[in-house]
């Protein structure tokens, strides 16, 4: 996909940098995202994956909104409660560029759907259980498929940028030194901003995979919204992961 006189000056700004330029932005308009979770941390990647020109994004997320999600998910209005969140999701990005192509299901992500993440050229996983994690990380190992994980509750977060490269570790070496959270965000709450810092830090990070800007090591970012902190620890291969201990 190439840059027309429209499009250079819409994404001019992009083109000023020295990491994109013309070639870098006919990358994205060339892209495709997949997106598994339309909530919180979905709705905060999502409208920037779209003004950024993304050329082809792909949904997926089974719920509905409810009343409680307006405080944090910004891309439903209050006339969306009831509706399929990805269906209010598409409505709003194509407020926003009408050039995307929005590819939505309404549908929680499963194993038949991994055709998905095969053909996609990178994974920003939304989602809200371990389990699901779990699939979507063993899914792009096989396929390489760079993962961008990321997750919030109370007034912290944390987020991961996977390339799936074979001496890198998988989101599997960091599941194994915890298990699935004792509390949701229904239980123990969550402040909105957060989310948004994450989501908003989880569409950087994709952008910058898809411009080859891949971290040199994989390393985890917890963030601290009550004492604006970021600490980052460097996560290593774990020598007998499941997942991806036989790519070397």
């Amino acid at each position: 996909m190439q840059l027309d006189q429209t499009n250079t000056m819409r994404y001019c700004r992009h083109i000023l940098l020295p990491h994109v330029q013309e070639e870098g932005q006919e990358k994205l308009m060339s892209s495709h995202v997949l997106v598994i979770g339309a909530g919180g941390l979905g709705c905060a990647a999502l409208p920037y994956l779209a003004a950024s020109g993304i050329g082809k994004i792909t949904v997926f997320d089974g719920d509905t909104v409810d009343v409680t999600n307006l405080q944090r998910q910004i891309l439903h209005p209050e006339h969306s409660v009831g509706i399929n969140k990805v269906e209010s999701a598409k409505k709003a990005l194509a407020l926003i560029n009408t050039q995307n192509q929005i590819d939505i299901h309404a549908t929680h992500f499963k194993k038949q759907h991994e055709h998905c993440i095969e053909n996609s050229d990178v994974v920003i996983d939304c989602s809200d259980n371990l389990t699901t994690r779990l699939l979507i990380n063993k899914l792009c190992w096989q396929h390489q498929t760079p993962l961008i994980s990321g997750s919030a509750i109370r007034m912290e977060g944390q987020i991961i940028h996977f390339p799936m490269r074979n001496n890198d570790p998988c989101y599997e070496c960091v599941a194994r030194l915890f298990t699935e959270p004792n509390l949701s965000c229904m239980e123990a709450g969550v402040l909105s901003p957060v989310v948004g810092t994450i989501g908003t830090l989880q569409a950087t990070e994709a952008i910058k995979s898809l411009l080859g800007l891949d971290p040199d090591q994989v390393a985890l970012t917890l963030y601290d919204a009550q004492t604006l902190t970021f600490k980052t620890f460097k996560i290593a291969k774990h020598t007998h992961c499941k997942i991806c201990q036989h790519r070397t």
